[in-house]
C-alpha cells in the first residue's frame, strides 16, 4: 500500500505493509532518488533497570551512492560521525513519546539505501523513523515531524535542498509533534562575498603598485533573539501541517497496540512523610553538595539510616524504595525552593553564573591553551595549528567528492571528571554531539582565508553541568591563545526552564542537579552580537514563544556576562610564538609553478629537505604554502622560491611571457574589443591588435574573467614595453 504526501515542500511516498513485515512496524520512504528503510522492533520482556531501553542505529549504505566502501574491508563498519549525530537526533526526538514505565527493550533501525545529493537525509531518516513507529504495536499515539528551515535572500526556507543550504546564513533543525517542540538544532552558517584586497603576487609582467586580487570576505551572520523566535515559530508551523499529515493519512493503517505492562512507580506515601519529619534538612545539605558524586553519596547514606531505622524495619521498606521516593522528594525540595523562594540549590539566584576562572598558555608545548573553570565544571581546552594534509577528510552519500574539513572539534569526558572510575572508552554519541555542538558554536568566528587546518580538543577535568558550553568558552580563548585572530569571542551558556502550576522559572548556568530536575536544557552559544549555535531538549509537552524568547533573553545576559570575563583573559594572552608553526601562503604566476617543482620533482624536494618545511602548491591558483615548525626555515624557504622565479634564463630574457612588440602604435586612451586569451591570478591578457596583448589586472575587473570571454578596453597605461588596460 503506497502514500503520496506533499507537505513542507517536498513530496514523500511511503509504502507500507511492502518490506520487512516481521518488525514491529515498518516503512519504505522515498524523497525524490532517495529511498529508506525504517523498521521498529521490541522484545518481549522488560529489563530489570529503571529506564528506557532504546536503541536508534541510523546507517547509510554505500551502495545508496553508487559507491564501494574505502579502505582494507570493502563493506560497512562502525558507523561515522554523521551517521552517530543522526542516530542521535532521532533518538532525541522519538523518546518523548513512549509511555511512562515502558521497559521493553526496543530497536528502531533506519537504513539509507538510495541517496539524492539533494535531499536532506536527516528530515527523511526522523519521518520515516516517526511512521514506523507510529504504525507499529507501541502505544506511541502520535508521530513527530521534522523540518529544517534556512534563511535564504532575508526570508526563511522551509526543508530547503542541500544546495540551497549551501547559500544559507541558517541551519535549523527542530522536531517536534503537533503544536508541541521537542528537540532543536540549530547554527549559523558563514556567508563570504568577494572583495578586492591586497595579495602578494609574484610576477615581472606586472607593477608592484598593482599588487592587488580578489580573496573572500566573510560575515559571522549571528542571529538575534528576536529572529530566532520567528524562525522556530516558522518551524513549528511546518511542524504541525506535517505531523496532522501523517496522523490523517496512517492512523487507520496503525497496528492494535501489544498488550504490555508499564513498570509501576514506587510510591509509598508513609516514606515521604518519615523523610520530611525527621531527614528535610538533611537532604537540604545533600542538595547542596554541588558535585554529582557527592550528591549521591550523601542521599545513598541517608537511605541507609532509614532502612535501618526501626520504623522501617517494622514496615518493610527495602533501601531501593527508601532511595527512590528520597529522589522524588529531593527533586520536589529543588524544584519549590526555584519556583517559590527564587533560590537555587547552591544559593544563587536565577540570572546568577557561576565564578569564573580562566588561565591561558598552560601547557608550554602546545599551541594554545585554555583552562576554563566554571563552578565545579572544568574544561582544558587545546588549539593545534596544522596544513592542509591535517584537514579531516569525510566521505558523505550526498557529495560526490571527499569533503575535507580544516576545522575540528573533538570533546573528551572522562569517568574521574564526575568521581567515577570507569574505563576510558572511545567517544560515544554523548562526547561526538558535545563536540558537534561546540564545533557549530565556534565555526563561525574563524577566518575561512585562514591557511591552517584547526584542531580544538576540550578535555573535561570536572563536570556538574554546562560542560558542553565551558569547552565553547575555552575554546575560543584557546584559538585566540595559538594566535589564531579569530573573528570575535564566542561564549555559551547552558539554560534551565522549570515549570509548576502556571508559575515558571528560568535558570541561567546550570548544574547537574537542575539539568536532571528541570524541565528543559538549552545550550546557546555565540558572541557579543548574536547567536551561533543553539541545542534544546524539551521534556515537557510545549512551551509557548513567550516563555521561549524570555529564556533567550536571559541566556543573552549570562553571554555577555561571560563575554566580559573572556574579554579580560583574551588582553592578558602571552602567545608561545617559540613552539607555533609558520606558514606563508602567498601567489605566483600559475605558469611559474613548473619552475618550483623542477624536473621530476627535484627542485621542489631539494627545498623541503634544505629548510625542513612542506610545501603545497595549487597550480589552478598559483598559491604556494611554506609549512614549517621554525619561522626562520620558513621565510627561508619563501625567499629561496622568489629568487628561483626572478633567475633569468641563458642568454637573457625572462622565462614568462614575451614583451608587446609594436606598441608605439598603440596610444593611452585607445579602445578595443578584445578576447581574453589568458587567465591569471593577477588578472587577464586581453588580445588587441596585430597580435599584440594587454593586461587587465584584476582590480580593475568588476567581475571575475575567463578564457574566450569578450571584453570592451581601453589602454590606461603604456609602460616598459607593456600595456595596462582599464574597462571601458
Amino acid at each position: 500500500m503506497q502514500y503520496s504526501i506533499e507537505v513542507n515542500n517536498q513530496v514523500e511516498i511511503f509504502d507500507l505493509d511492502k518490506v520487512a513485515k516481521q518488525a514491529a512496524g515498518a516503512v519504505l520512504l522515498r524523497v525524490k532518488n532517495t529511498v529508506i528503510l525504517a523498521t521498529v522492533a521490541r522484545e518481549d520482556a522488560v529489563v530489570e533497570e529503571d529506564f528506557l531501553p532504546l536503541t536508534v542505529q541510523y546507517i547509510e549504505k554505500q551502495y545508496a551512492a553508487g559507491r564501494i566502501p574505502g579502505g582494507y574491508i570493502k563493506r560497512e563498519t562502525k558507523p561515522g560521525e554523521f551517521e552517530t549525530l543522526t542516530s542521535r537526533i532521532i533518538d532525541r526526538s522519538l523518546r518523548p513519546l513512549f509511555p511512562k514505565g515502558y521497559a521493553y527493550p526496543t530497536q528502531i533501525v533506519v537504513m539509507v539505501l538510495s541517496s539524492d545529493p539533494e535531499v536532506d537525509l536527516q528530515v527523511a531518516a526522523l519521518n520515516a523513523a516517526s511512521v514506523a513507529l507510529y504504525l507499529s504495536d507501541i502505544p506511541v499515539e502520535r508521530a513527530v515531524c521534522g523540518v529544517r528551515v534556512g534563511y535564504i535572500d532575508k526570508e526563511f526556507v522551509i526543508n530547503p535542498t542541500n544546495s540551497e543550504l549551501k547559500n544559507s546564513s541558517l541551519d535549523l533543525y527542530v522536531a517536534g509533534v503537533g503544536d508541541e517542540l521537542l528537540m532543536i538544532e540549530m547554527r549559523s552558517l558563514p556567508q563570504v562575498q568577494n572583495e578586492i584586497v591586497p595579495v602578494i603576487a609574484i610576477d615581472p609582467m606586472i607593477d608592484p603598485s598593482l599588487n592587488e586580487g580578489f580573496i573572500q570576505k566573510q560575515d559571522m551572520n549571528e542571529f538575534s533573539e528576536d529572529m530566532m523566535v520567528e524562525a522556530i515559530k516558522f518551524a513549528g508551523e511546518a511542524i504541525l501541517r506535517g505531523s496532522s499529515a501523517y496522523e490523517e493519512a496512517f492512523s487507520h493503517h496503525k497496528k492494535d497496540n501489544a498488550n504490555l505492562e508499564y513498570k509501576p512507580e514506587i510510591e509509598n506515601e508513609n516514606i515521604a512523610i518519615y523523610i520530611d519529619e525527621f531527614y528535610k534538612n538533611d537532604v537540604k545539605l545533600a542538595i547542596n553538595q554541588m558535585a554529582k558524586s557527592e550528591r549521591a553519596s550523601e542521599l545513598s547514606k541517608i537511605a541507609k539510616q532509614i532502612a535501618s531505622s526501626d520504623i522501617a524495619i517494622k514496615e518493610g521498606w527495602s533501601e531501593e524504595v527508601i532511595l527512590n521516593i528520597l529522589g522524588k522528594y529531593k527533586k520536589n525540595i529543588v524544584r519549590s525552593q526555584i519556583i517559590e523562594e527564587a533560590r537555587r540549590a547552591d544559593g544563587r539566584g536565577l540570572k546568577e553564573v557561576r565564578p569564573i576562572t580562566i588561565e591561558t598558555n598552560i601547557l608550554p608545548s602546545a599551541h594554545g591553551s585554555c583552562l576554563f573553570t566554571r563552578g565545579q565544571t572544568q574544561a582544558l581546552v587545546i588549539a593545534t595549528l596544522g596544513t592542509d594534509n591535517d584537514a579531516q577528510v569525510n566521505e558523505l552519500l550526498t557529495e560526490r567528492n571527499a569533503v575535507s574539513e580544516k576545522f575540528m572539534f573533538n570533546y573528551n569526558f572522562p569517568g574521574f571528571s564526575v568521581g567515577e572510575a570507569s574505563p576510558l572508552k572511545a567517544p560515544g554519541r554523548r562526547e561526538l554531539g558535545h563536540g558537534n555542538l561546540a564545533k557549530r558554536a565556534l565555526y563561525p568566528s574563524v577566518d575561512i582565508n585562514s591557511p591552517y587546518s584547526l584542531r580544538v580538543v576540550s578535555e573535561i577535568l570536572e563536570s556538574n553541568g554546562s560542560s558542553s558550553m565551558a569547552s565553547v568558552c575555552g575554546g575560543s580563548l584557546a584559538l585566540r591563545a595559538a594566535g589564531v585572530e579569530t573573528i570575535k569571542l564566542v561564549a555559551g551558556v547552558a539554560m534551565g526552564l522549570i515549570f509548576e502550576g502556571d508559575k515558571h522559572a528560568v535558570l541561567t548556568d546550570i548544574m547537574g542537579l537542575e539539568d536532571h530536575d528541570g524541565d528543559m536544557d538549552f545550550k546557546v552559544a555565540g558572541s557579543i552580537d548574536g547567536i551561533t549555535a543553539l541545542q534544546m531538549d524539551i521534556k515537557l509537552g510545549g512551551i509557548s514563544l513567550e516563555v521561549l524568547k524570555e529564556a533567550l533573553y536571559q541566556a543573552k545576559e549570562g553571554r555577555e556576562h561571560i563575554l566580559k570575563i573572556m574579554q579580560r583573559a583574551n588582553d592578558d594572552i602571552v602567545i608561545n610564538e617559540d613552539v607555533l608553526p609558520k606558514l606563508e601562503l602567498f601567489s605566483v604566476d600559475p605558469s611559474k609553478i613548473v619552475d618550483i617543482i623542477g624536473q621530476a620533482g627535484k627542485t621542489i624536494k631539494e627545498i623541503i629537505e634544505k629548510f625542513e618545511v612542506s610545501i603545497d602548491l595549487d597550480r589552478e591558483k598559483g598559491e604556494v604554502k611554506i609549512a614549517g615548525g621554525q619561522k626562520g626555515k620558513v621565510e627561508a624557504a619563501k625567499d629561496y622560491i622568489i629568487q628561483i622565479l626572478q633567475k633569468e634564463p641563458r642568454g637573457g630574457g625572462f622565462k614568462g611571457r614575451k614583451e608587446n612588440k609594436n606598441v608605439s602604435a598603440f596610444s593611452v586612451g585607445d579602445e578595443f574589443e578584445g578576447e581574453v586569451k589568458k587567465v591569471a591570478q593577477f588578472g587577464a591578457f586581453i588580445s588587441l591588435r596585430d597580435g599584440v596583448d594587454g593586461l587587465l589586472h584584476i582590480s580593475k575587473m568588476s567581475a571575475p574573467l575567463h578564457e574566450g570571454d569578450r571584453v570592451k578596453v581601453k589602454v590606461g597605461e603604456i609602460k616598459s614595453g607593456k600595456i595596462s588596460l582599464e574597462l571601458n
